[in-house]
Parts: structure tokens; sequence; C-alpha cells
């Protein structure tokens, strides 16, 4: 493993300042927004382009961060993943990743998922890392499970959005449940 952020078919990278385009096109589809997270009323360009600006002049790492997922084959934008609430004394963190719709069903987001997994268990000493997925989310539902997470719980009718109230469902992965599937590559 000569790059640890560049996989076979994806590369994570450092959110740029004119990255702001396709996180504007991310946030145009109330379906994938919900999917995701919670709908909120329309930004303007400008919000979006200081927003990825901002972003895009944080020092790396740190206890939250984003990444862009481009694609290997042409350099584009893929989508994005992110590292947040990390509770280093207990060793965990969350993650979540967004994919495109022209770039779902190719393995973008498996593939960023265990890149960020490795990093954070490998270099950060995590042992745990946990997602929350609405229960009608039935692709990163099949993700996370296809990825070795464990189901630890669910919320039941624990956020209202779309006129009703959905289930929050609660997984988990070990850092030794993570390397019992993805062994991880002897340095070079």
């Amino acid at each position: 493993m000569s790059e640890m952020w560049t996989g076979e078919k994806v590369r994570l990278r450092g959110v740029e300042a004119d990255d702001w385009e396709c996180f504007r096109d991310l946030a145009q589809n109330t379906v994938d927004v919900r999917n995701a997270d919670l709908v909120e009323p329309p930004r303007s360009d400008g919000s979006f382009r200081s927003w990825t600006a901002e972003r895009a002049g944080r020092p790396p790492g740190g206890a939250a961060f984003r990444l862009v997922v481009e694609v290997l084959d042409d350099g584009a934008f893929a989508g994005a993943v992110t590292v947040g609430e990390t509770d280093t004394r207990a060793g965990r963190f969350k993650t979540g990743i967004e994919i495109s719709r022209d770039h779902r069903g190719k393995g973008y987001a498996a593939e960023a998922t265990e890149l960020v997994l490795t990093y954070m268990f490998a270099e950060q000493r995590h042992n745990k890392c946990e997602v929350e997925v609405y229960s009608f989310n039935d692709a990163s539902l099949a993700l996370y499970r296809r990825l070795g997470f464990v189901e630890e719980g669910r919320l039941r009718q624990h956020e209202f959005f779309a006129g009703s109230y959905h289930d929050v469902v609660l997984f988990g992965i070990t850092a030794a449940e993570h390397w019992a599937a993805h062994p991880y590559p002897a340095l070079r």
C-alpha cells in the first residue's frame, strides 16, 4: 500500500473551493438529501461557494472532517465521506457517505468507507465506528451490512420529516471486525 487514500476505484482528497457546484448538485435531490439528513430551504450559489471555500481552508484531519470521493478513471467528483463525533477517550467515531446518483452502484461508497475505516483504525487508534441510517434507506442499510457493520439497535420514531416519524438504525464495527474482513496491507 503506497497511498492509503487511494483504492482500486476511488481516491479520497480534501475539499477544494472549486467543488462548490458538485456539493450544490448533491443537495438538489430531495430524496437523496432526506436519505442522508434533513431537507433544508434552498441555498444560494454564494452560500455553496463560501461553504466549500471555508472547508478547503481547514487544516487536514482533526475530530471532524469531510473528504471528496474522486473517481480514479476520470477524476470525477463522485461524492463525499465524513468523519465526526470523534471520541478519542472511548476510541469511537461516526462516519457517513453520500454518492451522486450517476456514480451509484459502482462500489465507490464501499471503497471510500473502507479507506476511512483503515485510516481511523490504523492511524488514529480508534476502536469502533458507528453509523446511523434511516430505516427506509435500503441502499445504505445494505452497504453497511455488506461492509461487516453489526446492527446494534433501533431508535424508534426518532426523526420527523416528510409528514411522519421514522426509525433510525444504529450500526457499529470494531477495528477487530474490520481487520478480520480487510487485513491491513503490509507497509511498503
